[in-house]
């Protein structure tokens, strides 16, 4: 049976604005996740070309990228220059940390993380759209967690908590593009329906609006996040009452997206820019968590990641107006390409 292609914004959105400066994409057909921009050149020959796979162009240096995918080294560049990041530290799954001779294996993550106080939170530390996230309370949590993540991932990290608002802020070439507020998956309780119910209607509500998320009802992180809330699918919230599901708040894993691109204060417009540029970095998704509002004069904040190939997939769906604004983003794009 042959692989249902992967729904990508990326190469629709080349496709579609491509002629706008006489360029042409070439998708590769079976999958549609890897492309090539063939820009105009001269005499009717063809130009300069390009690539793209998934959501990574050729915009961002390697190195810098390489950095932005780790999120342990990114922190540590990030700290160095002064940035206020989560304080956090690497353990190995039980074969890599022999491998490397370390002794931070498991055991030595959950001594890091009584140190700390728990909660804690425990991710892979190259994972990416909020995958194998988890707050974790006690020691078998912990223990359940760490595995779940050692499964896809050689290094997890491990990282105080720090409570606030959560922001994507996306920079392009010394500009913020766009920014928004993400809100974990919840659901809002009506009185009569199961917390299942509930959730499958959300779904519904995804696929009508072509957002192509899928929730997973037998998602651990799910059973997990009811669990502390001494909840489980079958429950049956009050009415108005909004249950949070994850503790991430991407779009990919059902978040919701409230923009703020007009009304972010410009001192954080200016802190995700320059942070863009000390990370070597030309298009970059900073992610911080502001114990406030965006909307006021940066008090207290984290930078919780950045991220050099910020998938808008999501956001792209929530709204015309943020349809338009990844437009223009992605023009922008193919004249920088062009260049």
């Amino acid at each position: 049976m042959r692989r249902k292609r992967e729904s990508l914004v990326l190469g629709q959105l080349l496709q579609k604005l491509a002629p706008k400066i006489g360029a042409t994409i070439v998708l590769e057909p079976d999958w549609n996740i890897a492309g090539q921009i063939i820009f105009p050149g001269r005499a009717g020959k063809s130009g300069k070309k390009s690539y793209f796979r998934y959501n990574t162009l050729d915009l961002n240096p390697v190195g810098a990228s390489d950095i932005a995918k780790d999120k342990d080294y990114a922190a540590f560049f990030m700290k160095k220059m002064g940035y206020p990041v989560v304080e956090g530290k690497t353990f190995f799954s039980k074969d890599f940390a022999k491998a490397i001779q370390s002794r931070r294996d498991i055991h030595a993550g959950y001594r890091y993380a009584r140190r700390l106080r728990f909660p804690v939170v425990v991710k892979p530390n190259s994972g990416s759209q909020g995958s194998g996230i988890f707050f974790v309370q006690r020691k078998p949590e912990f223990y359940r967690a760490m595995r779940f993540i050692f499964r896809s991932d050689r290094i997890a990290l491990v990282q105080r908590v720090v409570r606030g608002r959560d922001y994507r802020i996306v920079v392009l070439d010394n500009q913020v593009i766009s920014a928004y507020e993400r809100v974990a998956l919840s659901v809002i309780g009506d009185g009569r329906s199961s917390i299942k119910t509930l959730l499958r209607k959300k779904q519904k509500g995804f696929t009508a609006s072509s957002r192509d998320t899928r929730i997973k009802l037998d998602d651990i992180r799910i059973s997990h996040k009811l669990g502390l809330q001494q909840l489980a699918l079958r429950s049956v919230p009050e009415r108005g009452a909004r249950i949070y599901l994850l503790d991430n708040a991407n779009l990919s894993s059902g978040g919701d997206a409230y923009d703020v691109t007009k009304p972010i204060h410009p001192e954080f417009k200016k802190i995700a820019v320059k942070l863009t540029r000390d990370m070597g970095l030309r298009l970059c998704g900073v992610d911080l968590m502001v114990a406030g509002d965006i909307r006021h004069e940066p008090k207290k904040y984290w930078v919780l990641e950045v991220n050099a190939a910020p998938g808008l997939d999501h956001y792209v769906k929530t709204g015309p107006a943020q349809q338009k604004i990844v437009e223009n983003l992605y023009l922008k794009v193919l004249k920088s390409l062009a260049k």
